[in-house]
């Protein structure tokens, strides 16, 4: 398989749940302006709309959309838990996909427009502020979105928190959805500690050397925490 990405988009959701099962995949970055893949192919060509991510197939077929793509993941790999396999738990799991997906990914989509006024920007602060108080409820409870059990809509909820402090959104309205944004990335999932050649260009920060990103500053994983070594080579929130 091969994950079609560009770096710090939603893409990143289907990254992490492909570590998660452990799957084996290729990455291929998009560069989304210019519709042209790193190997120099027209990204139409793979998906017509020309947005990632992309999965393609072993077969050579190609899903698109991430809640999709997230589902298509987890199937592939039921031991890792990553989606309940039947009964109701499945579908309030992918509720939660289409909950994040619709009214929190796509409502603060227009707010990354550099040419968006305060005006225009207000009524979508508004919108969002009210789901995230109904997700401000379901996490005082403790737990992830499923309660005790981990699933692919934690992995996208984090990836979509993740672009708050690029639009001036401070959670700390949310003190509950804040904590578990910052629970060391979800407990440190334990994909995410496979030996240093298995987790190319995924990392959770925490060095002193890590790199500044160029719009976004220090990573907010890593501040303050020093670690003698970096867990990996690059910031997760940048992927």
């Amino acid at each position: 398989m091969k994950l079609y990405y560009a770096p710090g988009a939603c893409s990143l959701a289907s990254h992490i749940a492909l570590r998660e099962a452990g799957l084996d995949f290729q990455l291929e970055k998009v560069d989304l302006r210019k519709k042209v893949t790193a190997s120099g192919d027209d990204y139409r060509q793979i998906n017509p709309l020309g947005y990632i991510p992309a999965l393609q197939l072993d077969n050579g077929d190609v899903l698109t959309e991430g809640p999709a793509i997230m589902q298509f993941i987890a199937d592939q790999a039921p031991a890792s838990g990553l989606l309940p396999a039947q009964g109701v738990a499945r579908y309030h799991a992918i509720g939660w996909l289409n909950f994040i997906a619709t009214e929190l990914h796509k409502t603060c989509s227009p707010l990354f427009s550099p040419a968006i006024t305060e005006e225009q920007r207000a009524p979508i602060i508004e919108r969002l502020s009210a789901r995230l108080d109904a997700l401000e409820q379901r996490f005082s409870t403790g737990g992830y979105l499923m309660g005790s059990d981990f699933c692919v809509a934690d992995l996208y909820l984090f990836v979509v928190t993740g672009w708050f402090g690029r639009l001036n959104i401070s959670l700390k309205k949310w003190p509950h959805i804040e904590r578990a944004d910052h629970r060391g990335f979800l407990d440190l999932r334990v994909a995410l500690q496979k030996p240093a050649q298995h987790r190319p260009q995924l990392c959770l920060g925490s060095c002193a050397n890590a790199p500044i990103h160029p719009r976004n500053g220090p990573c907010r994983q890593c501040a303050g925490q020093r670690p003698p070594q970096c867990r990996l080579a690059q910031c997760l929130r940048w992927l």
